[in-house]
């Protein structure tokens, strides 16, 4: 399952990958924002995404203007290991090595077209489970726990 969420810069490519989504046949949610509303905040939709991630063991999806915002409010969820990819190397490298489990847009650096590619490989690319890269998510978990 996908969990995918934008706040109102994001809205317009979220409702793009939707459709992208639908027409490759992946098991989606839209979380939100379900209209056009200027007044909409990030954090509110990147944090729901996050914990439902976080809860289902599933994969996510978080756009805003630049997808820096989203991403700092997505990482904050215990669990979430977000990353802001503006281009298809970087997204395969951060599953490969990274296992990010929320992947985070920006809607005003990257195109419609350029951003579906991202969704693409993000969801095509698996985690490589080398020692090393498990080494490293271990001491972000490790460190983690110590904030609860």
């Amino acid at each position: 399952m996908i969990y995918i969420g934008a706040d109102h810069r994001g809205f317009r490519l979220k409702e793009e990958i939707c459709k992208w989504l639908e027409s490759q046949h992946y098991d989606f949610r839209d979380l939100g924002a379900k209209e056009y509303d200027k007044e909409d905040d990030y954090p509110d939709i990147s944090i729901k995404v996050a914990e439902t991630v976080a809860t289902e063991g599933a994969k996510g999806i978080v756009i805003c203007g630049s997808g820096a915002g989203a991403s700092v409010a997505a990482d904050k969820v215990k669990g979430i290991r977000a990353g802001l990819c503006t281009s298809e190397k970087q997204a395969k490298a951060a599953r490969n090595d990274d296992d990010i489990n929320v992947l985070c847009l920006s809607t005003d650096a990257v195109s419609v077209d350029d951003n579906i590619k991202i969704v693409s490989v993000f969801l095509a690319t698996m985690f490589s489970s080398e020692e090393r890269h498990i080494r490293r998510i271990n001491k972000i978990k490790q460190y983690e726990a110590t904030l609860s």
